[in-house]
C-alpha cells in the first residue's frame, strides 16, 4: 500500500475508535434509540438521491438495515446508555469477528481451519477476562448487550457476503434508509414521546455536531473510504487496520472521558485483538456457496483483474457508529 492509503486506513480506524466517545456524549443529549434513528436519518438524506439506485436486491437492504441498523446499534448504544463504558464499547465489539466465523460456518457452510479455531477461542478468553474485569467495576447489563450488539453485526455480516454489494457506499446509504422508521416507533414506545420531545427540544450545537460526526464522518466518509481501499488493495492488507478501531477507542476514551484502563481492561485488550486478528487474518477455506442472485439493477461492469472484492467490506470495519464536544444546555435524563 502507498503511503498516502497506510494513513487513509489508519485516518478511518481512528475515526471509528474516537465514534465511541461522541456516541458517549451523544448519549447525554438523546435517548439511545432516538439517537440511533438520527444517526441513520442524517447519514442516509441526502445522500441517498446522490449514490443511485441500489444495486443488490431489496431484500438483502431490508435484512441487514434491520440486523445491523435496529438490533446491533439499538443494542449498542442501550448498552452504553445504561452504563459500558465506551473504551470497553470498543474492545468487545470487536468480538463480531467471532460470531461472524460461527454464523459463516453454519449458515454459508464455511468451515474455519485450525488458526481460525485458535483466534475465536483467544478472543472468547478476552470476552471472559473483560467480563470479570466489568463485573467488579461496572454494571454487567451493558456488558451483555454490547455483546449481543456484536452478535447481531456477525448476522449482518453474513447477510452482506451473500448480497455482495459491488458498491460499499451506495449499499450503506440505502441500508441507512431501513432503521429509521423501526427505530423511531421503538424510541416513542419504549422510550416515550416526552422524553423524545424534551431531547429535541433541548438540540444545540453540540448536539447536531454529535450527529454528523456519527452520520457523515463515520458512516459516509469512513465506508466510503474503506471500501475505496478495498477496491485497490487485498483484503488481507486493509483488514488489519480494524484492529487499531479498539486502539483509538480505548485510548480516546481515557483521555476525553477520563476513563481508567485497568490491568484486567489491557489483558482483555490483548487477547481480543490477537484472537480478532487470528480470526480475520487466518486464510479462508474455499466456500459451497451459491451464486447470488442477480441484482434488480443492470449488472455493472466487472471488477479488474486484481483489485479486490469489496462483498467482506463490513467483515473488516469497526463500528458504523463517532470528538468530544461540549455538555448540552438540557441534557436528556440519562439511566446509570
Amino acid at each position: 500500500m502507498r503511503p498516502a492509503h497506510i494513513a487513509l486506513a489508519a485516518l478511518v480506524a481512528a475515526l471509528w475508535g474516537v465514534n465511541f466517545v461522541v456516541i458517549e456524549i451523544g448519549l447525554d443529549h438523546f435517548p439511545p434509540l432516538l439517537f440511533s434513528a438520527l444517526r441513520f436519518l442524517v447519514a442516509a438524506l441526502p445522500a441517498v438521491f446522490l449514490v443511485g439506485r441500489p444495486k443488490v436486491a431489496w431484500k438483502w437492504i431490508v435484512a441487514v438495515g434491520l440486523a445491523l441498523g435496529v438490533a446491533k446499534f439499538g443494542l449498542l448504544f442501550t448498552g452504553m446508555d445504561v452504563g459500558a463504558p465506551a473504551g470497553l464499547s470498543s474492545l468487545v465489539l470487536q468480538v463480531q469477528a467471532v460470531f461472524t466465523a460461527l454464523f459463516a460456518f453454519a449458515a454459508l457452510g464455511e468451515r474455519p481451519g485450525r488458526l481460525t479455531v485458535l483466534g475465536m477461542g483467544v478472543a472468547l478468553a478476552g470476552i471472559g477476562v473483560a467480563a470479570v474485569d466489568e463485573g467488579t467495576s461496572g454494571p454487567v447489563t451493558g456488558f451483555v448487550l454490547v455483546v449481543a450488539a456484536a452478535a447481531c453485526w456477525g448476522v449482518s455480516n453474513v447477510l452482506t457476503r451473500r448480497a455482495a454489494p459491488p458498491d460499499p457506499l451506495n449499499w450503506m446509504v440505502w441500508v441507512s434508509t431501513v432503521p429509521v422508521l423501526p427505530l423511531l416507533a421503538l424510541s416513542l414506545l419504549l422510550e416515550g414521546p416526552e422524553r423524545d420531545l424534551a431531547a429535541l427540544r433541548a438540540l444545540d450545537w453540540t448536539g447536531v455536531g454529535v450527529i454528523l460526526y456519527v452520520a457523515w464522518v463515520t458512516t459516509v466518509f469512513g465506508f466510503g473510504a474503506w471500501g475505496w481501499l478495498l477496491r485497490r488493495h487485498p483484503a488481507s492488507s486493509v483488514a488489519p487496520f480494524s484492529l487499531l478501531v479498539p486502539v483509538f477507542g480505548m485510548s480516546s476514551a481515557a483521555l476525553f472521558l477520563g476513563e481508567e484502563v485497568t490491568p484486567l481492561r489491557w489483558a482483555a485488550a490483548a487477547l481480543l485483538v490477537g484472537g480478532v486478528a487470528l480470526t480475520s487474518l487466518a486464510p479462508k477455506t474455499p466456500k459451497a456457496l451459491e451464486t447470488p442472485e442477480t441484482p434488480e439493477t443492470p449488472e455493472t461492469p466487472e471488477t479488474p483483474e486484481g483489485v479486490a472484492d469489496t462483498a467482506d467490506v463490513t467483515d473488516v470495519t469497526g463500528p458504523l457508529v463517532p470528538t468530544a464536544p461540549t455538555a448540552p444546555t438540557a441534557p436528556t435524563a440519562r439511566r446509570t
